[in-house]
């Protein structure tokens, strides 16, 4: 059933204020004056604020038990809606037992009668000793998360993986608390509405069930700027189907407009609001063997790529769109469509769906089950069905929504831990999961597990995959190819740096360093270990003897690594011919600050992982790759809706200043699609690109291809960098240069740098205390201008001296105006470059 947003009638108050906090052994009385606390929020976020509790160094929270009170007011028929409540929950009204809940994934609604105030109270009841009293023995028992019992409740894993996740635990009512009242003469019940899109038209039915419509009610629908009549079937019922032709239809930003389409009823008097839809439809391409997983939307391929999601507010739990959308945006702005929610994670609120619609982000949800072997019971597989059901209901109308997944790494747990094949599946849970999606999205995409398909759960070269090829396993570059992915769900894997030394976690390998570095449960070695072995292997440098010596250099060349090796992966991946069609990273976003998997670090802040995805995701991308004795090939993608017509420039240097090889060439590049040439197709002599055949000594360092946007005078659309004798240029005078400038806008001043190098500078990145630059780790050739805008960091003071940041005191500014001052580097530079700014 769709989301209802309003209907006239129908009064909703959120109770969200005048809450208190107490807490008490389990089972035992809970006096006490209380504490403030959030509603929608958790225990601990309440504890937090009260100084009680920190996330820094989390205690346990279920050993106790947390009772929520507050006073509500009304008169006559209400109902309660309690949108998630955080796990094991008993409600009372005034002391009488109205609601018991087992699934924080589950919502409730509760009719009551009120005659004046009254008090309402929430017991979350201690997990642990309900954990002790579940039996039942598995057929495995994984590492990822503890304790085993865990798999007989429905509750999130996040706080419970040691290795990666703080130990923060999730209680309390996480999701809205609502008292509805309805006065209208009639009572809308449920709306249920499909889309579809055959390439041309779309396709729209609705059904409202509505209690106390009189005979002779009238009704009608609106989307699009038609109207369609709702017809009443004599019982309960108003349907409508409309065709829309030629409408606009819903597409993932890199590939087209994600177009929305408001959608209103009117039944009688009474106008409901089911907010917006959009028409898209999803197929899968399963290629010439029948075992690829390429995403097809309106028809078109789609190369997904993203990460893999963790919730932005880890105490909270918040489903605010204030919260989600700095980080969806920052996902869209990095060129991803596509993101996923696992199943350790939580469903997250209908903010954060209602974004992905507007951003065009895809999708990807996991069921919350992971690695487990999970009950069949009925009662356990009715709560599934139920959860299930309702998640698909309230994201009835999102056309972002593309892939409803099992689950994760069940399949795989039970495979690599030696179990006969006919253990490896779930098939009563698979069974709910697959019949409710059926029933009420059967427009989307299922998948049992991730990752599935191939003769083992893990195998690359078929289904879905979890590839850390690259990564965990530490195989070359050249494994991205040789394992012949078809989708990676989960990909590259590591302890990526964020650019500052976060906040409270000390220096390098310190013990509380190392706490926060990700590693496998169990595992004699962490991804730092992995990190290292490709900063090794790269940059010809031994990691721990650096890490000793030249600390600096050990942490700059360790932040460029792991972007490099990501962007040289995707570009792999995204080349024509390649059989790969998505990639997703894991992570997305660090739960906590230090170098864990996540792109973006826990306050916000991109890392160097983040603009190299950033680079290797542009909708219009050139590729160079090497291809053995067949030289070096150029790619060139476009996944946008347009043609482009280009100049395609190629330049090889010796010693990062002199070209010894240019040409250029005009290029067409259709619509949603990606041409490829060899670079010898450019010149009208030989020339050894990639060192392949080893006549003398090698000529050239660098290979740099330039894609020009040939109707606007050669603007830059993209460049890619070959190194064919590896990516350790020895450092030297590169004559880099940096110029502060200055612009007038209406929202004030905006400062930006424009760098240019005489010799090729690697890894070009600006740091500046109270600016930070839009653009970084990115390789610079000569002859080119770079221009990175800046923009002031949170907390630094600006304009009139208000900010909480420290001011500029010295000659750089007039009085409150914060100016640029910092440095630009190069990983093959001597020294780095002094800018700053002027009133």
């Amino acid at each position: 059933m769709a989301l209802i947003r309003a209907v006239t009638g129908q009064r909703r108050t959120l109770l969200d204020r005048g809450w208190t906090l107490t807490v008490s052994a389990p089972g035992g009385p809970d006096g006490g004056e209380g504490i403030p606390a959030p509603v929608p929020g958790t225990a601990a976020q309440a504890l937090q604020a009260a100084g009680l509790w920190s996330a820094e160094d989390p205690a346990p929270l279920h050993d106790k038990d947390f009772v929520y009170r507050t006073r509500l007011t009304g008169h006559g028929p209400h109902t309660l809606r309690f949108h998630g409540l955080a796990t094991i929950a008993e409600v009372r009204l005034d002391g009488e037992r109205i609601l018991t809940s087992d699934s924080m994934y589950l919502a409730h609604e509760v009719p009551v009668t009120l005659t004046g105030e009254a008090e309402l109270s929430i017991r979350f009841h201690a997990l642990h000793p309900v954990l002790a009293a579940k039996k039942g023995r598995a057929r495995w028992r994984p590492k990822l998360a503890e304790p085993a019992g865990l798999r007989f409740i429905r509750t999130t894993l996040l706080g419970h993986m040691p290795g990666w996740c703080p130990p923060i635990h999730a209680v309390g009512p996480f999701r809205p608390v609502e008292l509805v009242e309805d006065t209208g003469p009639c009572r809308v019940v449920a709306a249920d509405l499909r889309t579809a899109y055959d390439g041309r038209d779309g396709h729209l039915s609705l059904r409202l069930t509505v209690e106390g419509a009189a005979p002779g009610t009238n009704g009608s629908v609106e989307v699009a700027g038609r109207t369609a009549p709702l017809v009443f079937d004599g019982v309960d019922g108003f349907t409508a189907d409309l065709t829309l032709p030629g409408v606009e239809p819903w597409w993932p930003h890199t590939h087209g407009e994600p177009v929305l389409h408001g959608i209103a009823a009117r039944i009688g008097s009474a106008e409901v609001d089911l907010g917006r839809v959009g028409f898209r439809s999803l197929a899968v391409d399963r290629g010439a063997d029948g075992t690829g997983f390429a995403l097809l939307v309106n028809g078109e391929r789609v190369f997904c790529r993203g990460g893999c999601w963790v919730p932005v507010d880890l105490v909270g739990l918040s489903s605010d769109r204030a919260v989600y959308e700095p980080e969806l945006r920052r996902m869209r702005e990095a060129g991803a469509n596509m993101v996923r929610v696992g199943g350790t994670m939580l469903y997250e609120g209908d903010a954060f769906f209602e974004l992905c619609d507007e951003l065009g982000l895809l999708v990807w949800q996991d069921a919350m089950f992971a690695n487990f072997d999970y009950p069949t019971d009925a009662a356990f597989l009715n709560n599934v069905r139920a959860e299930i059901a309702q998640l698909l209901d309230r994201t009835q109308t999102s056309p972002s929504l593309a892939v409803l997944c099992g689950g994760s790494e069940m399949e795989q747990q039970a495979a690599m831990l030696g179990l006969p094949r006919a253990s490896w599946t779930q098939a009563a849970l698979t069974a709910v999961i697959a019949e409710a999606a059926t029933t009420r999205r059967p427009d989307l995409i299922q998948v049992p597990n991730s990752p599935s398909g191939g003769p083992l759960p893990f195998i690359a070269n078929a289904g879905v995959t979890h590839y850390y090829g690259v990564g965990a396993y530490m195989k070359p570059l050249e494994d991205a190819r040789r394992a012949g992915v078809r989708f990676a769900s989960e990909c590259l894997a590591f302890a990526n740096l964020p650019e500052d030394d976060p906040l409270g976690v000390p220096a390098l390998h310190h013990p509380r360093w190392k706490q926060r570095v990700p590693r496998d449960p169990g595992a004699s070695w962490d991804f730092e270990d992995v990190r290292e072995h490709y900063l090794e292997s790269l940059y010809a440098v031994d990691p721990r003897r650096l890490r000793y010596e030249d600390p600096d250099r050990y942490r700059r060349l360790s932040r460029a690594v792991t972007g490099e090796v990501m962007q040289a992966v995707f570009d792999e991946w995204r080349r024509v011919g390649s059989s790969c069609a998505g990639g997703l990273v894991w992570q997305w976003r660090d739960p906590w600050a230090g170098a864990g998997w996540g792109v973006v670090a826990a306050d916000g802040m991109p890392k160097p992982a983040w603009y190299a995805l950033k680079r290797a995701f542009r909708p219009l991308r050139v590729i160079l790759t090497d291809e053995g004795v067949n030289g070096l090939a150029v790619h060139l993608v476009n996944d946008t809706a347009r043609p482009v017509e280009a100049l395609l420039r190629l330049t090889a240097w010796r010693e990062g200043a002199v070209p010894v090889l240019k040409a250029e060439r005009p290029v067409t590049i259709p619509a949603r699609g990606a041409v490829a040439l060899a670079a010898a197709e450019m010149s009208d002599r030989f020339f050894d690109t990639t060192y392949a055949y080893r006549f003398g000594p090698i000529s050239h360092d660098v290979v740099t291809a330039q894609l020009l946007l040939a109707e606007r005078g050669a603007e830059p659309i993209d460049e890619s960098h070959y190194f064919p004798k590896g990516r350790a240029l020895p450092r030297a005078d590169l004559g880099l240069t940096a110029v502060v400038e200055r612009q007038e806008s209406s929202g004030g001043d905006e400062w930006a740098l424009r760098l240019a190098t005489g010799r090729f500078a690697c890894s070009v990145h600006v740091e500046d205390e109270r600016f930070q630059a839009d653009d970084g780790w990115f390789h610079l050739a000569p002859g080119v201008e770079r221009v990175v805008r800046l923009r002031p960091k949170a907390g630094s003071q600006t304009g009139n001296g208000s900010g909480s940041g420290v001011g500029v005191t010295d000659g750089t500014a007039s009085a409150g105006r914060m100016v640029p001052d910092g440095e630009v580097h190069a990983l093959n530079a001597l020294a780095p470059v002094r800018y700053r700014g002027n009133a």
